[in-house]
């Protein structure tokens, strides 16, 4: 038996309806970020890269991941598995934020700005070095973590946006 919660909507219903949201979210926050580097300064994504070896921190994820089964990836392999890391951690985020929109107060604060920020608080800057994914945040210039906080507030106003109105349709 599903468990309907006090709005009356199902755990399972707003998983599937929140996880279209993320990738939404995720879909909408690529060109976003992309344009903003690419007006950097050289000498910003310079710095970056430099930091980062020209690895995103999925792409080292996905190296770390074969690492630990034993394998090693080919650079498109690592790209691959790279992006397909990056739409899995969207598309959860998403659907964390969806269902907890609708069960824990204050979730929805911002239309979905709050969210966004704590994302990428708990993400880019804490979670990326914890994991070893990137260096420390202080590696990288300034405009590297305000690319990453615009890119997580177009997210997570997207995610809010996205679940309203399928709510609207429901």
């Amino acid at each position: 038996m599903r468990r309907r919660m006090r709005n009356g909507t199902d755990v399972l219903e707003d998983l599937a309806r929140s996880a279209l949201a993320g990738a939404a979210a995720t879909w909408a926050m690529g060109p976003v970020t992309t344009y903003l580097y690419e007006h950097e300064s050289k000498q910003a994504r310079n710095a970056e890269d430099e930091a980062r070896a020209g690895k995103t921190a999925y792409d080292t994820a996905a190296e770390k991941a074969a690492g630990i089964l034993g394998q090693e990836v080919s650079e498109e392999q690592r790209r691959r598995a790279g992006s397909a890391i990056h739409w899995a951690l969207g598309t959860g985020a998403g659907a964390a934020y969806g269902v907890l929109r609708n069960r824990l107060p204050g979730a929805e604060a911002c239309a979905g700005l709050l969210f966004g920020t704590a994302f990428w608080l708990v993400i880019d800057e804490v979670g990326n070095y914890a994991l070893r994914l990137t260096p420390a945040p202080t590696a990288f210039p300034w405009q590297t973590h305000a690319r990453g906080l615009v890119g997580h507030l177009v997210f997570g106003v997207t995610a809010h946006a996205v679940l309203k109105a399928l709510d609207a349709v429901a």
